[in-house]
């Protein structure tokens, strides 16, 4: 992957849609749509909500003079580099420290802590050292860790993607959306490894996607992951797919595709998604192609959620006091230069239950 091709798709024919899906029920516009805050000339992709509010995210290292790596996003609008501006002041030169943030795709808060995932693959260019997590305490402000993945956890063109904490087995399960499979986070023993890897499930689908009009010629494979703690499930999906797959958590161990494919089940066929969240029964996650933030009911009814100029690549998904907060990536728009777009993090009220 990188942002060469990402220009040259836009460049490209425009593709037709690859898939028909279900009728979707329509039961929102974008009138309930509330703007948390914008910036401009930073892409932004991952967002996320403490337990108190405190709304962060975070800017990928994708070209040069990326401003932060990991923002809180102020009352007023304002994105403040979090947790300080020195652990932030790598990104822009993609300089290699293990005390800096090199590479982030995705912020996750869970309890008191925020995880920081770095994929510390800038541009695209192959993992320079380990991929981490770099673990913030919310209270402090500070980091009180950083968990390093194992050699046989990565591959050399990894880049890691997106994160959920799993309380009862004491696990992280994370996407790899280059090199296609899941990764396991042991935090009892601090090992790590992988499940599914280049296999089918976690593969891409499809080498293009239409979005707006606009085609994306750069497959991605896993990439959306999302946690369901009452029936201790983890739903996964290649972005560039159409295939919602699921596994239960107590199936998740060190073993061969084989062994693991037999326990993995498909769901839904659904729209290209990129970020994912479980909450409350529902799956939600957005269709790129259609350019909207859906979810997926327990009876598997795929509803829109939000439609409308509101939504442009709805990138990540968190969750908080009955909203669903999402941001703009606009990736399909934005080439080697971005200094003139803006990106925005959204927020709306979850459906009546």
């Amino acid at each position: 992957m990188n942002i060469k091709r990402i220009k040259q798709g836009l460049l490209a024919t425009t593709i037709a849609a690859l898939f028909s899906v279900n009728a979707i029920a329509q039961h929102s516009s974008d009138a309930n749509v509330e703007l948390v805050g914008d910036i401009k000339g930073t892409q932004i992709t991952g967002v996320t909500v403490s337990n108190d509010g405190r709304v962060f995210v975070n800017a990928p290292n994708w070209r040069d003079g990326v401003r932060f790596s990991v923002a809180q996003v102020t009352d007023t609008g304002e994105f403040v580099a979090y947790p300080n501006s020195q652990t932030n002041e790598c990104v822009a030169q993609s300089e290699v420290r293990k005390d800096c943030f090199l590479a982030v795709q995705s912020v996750v808060a869970h309890k008191d802590k925020l995880y920081v995932l770095d994929t510390r693959n800038p541009k695209f260019k192959g993992v320079v050292d380990a991929p981490r997590l770099f673990v913030v305490d919310l209270a402090s402000n500070e980091i009180e860790g950083t968990l390093i993945l194992s050699e046989d956890a990565y591959h050399p063109d990894s880049y890691i993607n997106d994160l959920r904490v799993d309380e009862k087995t004491n696990r992280i399960y994370m996407t790899d959306s280059a090199h296609a499979g899941l990764v396991v986070y042991n935090l009892d023993d601090n090992t790590s490894y992988r499940i599914l890897d280049n296999h089918k499930t976690t593969k891409a689908e499809v080498d293009a996607l239409s979005i707006q009009g606009k085609p994306f010629t750069m497959p991605v494979q896993s990439d959306g992951i999302a946690l369901d703690t009452l029936n201790d499930t983890l739903y996964f999906h290649a972005l560039s797919g159409y295939s919602l797959y699921a596994i239960n958590t107590s199936d998740i161990e060190k073993s061969s595709n084989d062994v693991l494919a037999e326990k993995v089940r498909k769901v839904a066929t659904t729209g290209a998604p990129d970020g994912m969240i479980f909450h409350q029964g529902n799956v939600y996650l957005a269709d790129l192609e259609k350019q909207e933030v859906q979810y997926l009911t327990p009876s598997l009814d795929l509803r829109a959620l939000v439609k409308g100029d509101v939504v442009n690549w709805a990138d990540t998904f968190s969750i908080y006091n009955n909203a669903l907060y999402y941001t703009n990536s606009k990736i399909q728009d934005a080439g080697s230069d971005v200094s003139d777009m803006t990106f925005e993090v959204y927020k709306t009220a979850l459906p009546a239950r």
